[in-house]
């Protein structure tokens, strides 16, 4: 669930990262490519989120109490944002409200891909505390507010850039607008590689070595050298032009799930780190066996009921 919104709901927000740069024109194709899909997408977060409340109720509880900050201005930032879209894009009367709702689309795409990014590397970091007696600023603030969750969260921005930009190649049937979009997908690619040193390098000042935790794990460091080696195969398909829209997109989608599995295969089995050193693991904060077993059977129930709706969506609007 986690890796379809990233990809897809990662999509929606790059297109609103992307309309900074992309001017008048390409941000009407923007929207007309995100229009039919971008209220959907948001059916993965949902999902994830309902299987955290019931499979890791201490998971849900302690993300939702320690991170309500960020989680909060995610939140506002999806409704602004989804708003924002909705009325520009419905509203036939291009009126003076019409500049107000791309700027709060704009504005809002960053700032929910931003804290997005900032609540997962708080969940990386291992400075959640739960102990008792501490300061609204200790238990609240510190463990979101460093340089390393920001950091990670200019690497999701640059991550959902990315995507989008890939995907909005094949949107537009102006040879024009979809070399800018070309020009965006590398200039995206180039950011994610910096932004991507700049993870490890705060990871180190924050005093957590990602990068002796990935050498570590064989499946992360497999991942990470397939992430890095696809990514010469993707500028080849966007330099091939309109040929290969199937291959760039599914090669590009590869890529995005093999950064994040990377990502679990590193944390494994840990989910939240603690400052306590008691992590919150899949192992020890899962609910009840038979929870698992009915949530199991609800999950395989409702995904044959929404894969088909997915595929019958795409395949009429995309």
């Amino acid at each position: 669930a986690f890796g379809l919104y990233t990809i897809l709901g990662g999509a929606d927000f790059g297109g609103g990262i992307i309309e900074t740069f992309a001017g008048t024109k390409r941000a009407h194709s923007i929207s007309k490519a995100m229009a039919p899909v971008w209220e959907a997408n948001h059916v993965w977060l949902i999902l994830a989120v309902v299987i955290l409340f019931n499979a890791f109720p201490k998971i849900y509880s302690t993300l939702s109490v320690v991170l309500h900050i960020p989680l909060m201005v995610i939140l506002i930032g999806i409704i602004l944002r989804g708003s924002a879209f909705t009325f520009r894009h419905y509203d036939t009367d291009e009126d003076l409200f019409h500049p107000l709702h791309t700027k709060l689309f704009i504005i809002s795409s960053w700032i929910t891909s931003l804290f997005l990014g900032i609540t997962l590397g708080a969940m990386i970091l291992g400075k959640i505390d739960l102990q008792q007696g501490l300061s609204f600023r200790e238990k609240f603030i510190d463990p979101w507010l460093n340089v390393f969750c920001f950091a990670t969260g200019l690497f999701t921005c640059s991550l959902f850039s990315y995507i989008a930009a890939v995907f909005l190649v094949h949107e537009s049937a102006e040879y024009t607008e979809r070399r800018k979009f070309i020009l965006h997908a590398r200039l995206s690619m180039l950011t994610c590689f910096v932004t991507g040193l700049l993870v490890f390098l705060t990871a180190s000042m924050e005093g957590l070595s990602l990068f002796s935790e990935m050498i570590k794990s064989t499946p992360a460091l497999f991942l990470l050298i397939f992430a890095t080696i696809s990514a010469p195969v993707i500028w080849y398909f966007l330099n091939r032009g309109t040929s290969t829209p199937f291959y760039l997109r599914l090669v590009t989608g590869a890529q995005i799930a093999a950064i994040l599995s990377a990502w679990f295969f590193i944390q494994y089995p840990v989910v939240i780190a603690m400052k306590s050193g008691e992590h919150l693991t899949i192992l020890n904060a899962h609910a009840p066996e038979i929870t698992l077993k009915y949530l199991l059977i609800a999950l395989v129930v409702g995904l044959l009921l929404i894969v088909p709706g997915f595929v019958f969506l795409y395949r009429v609007f995309k």
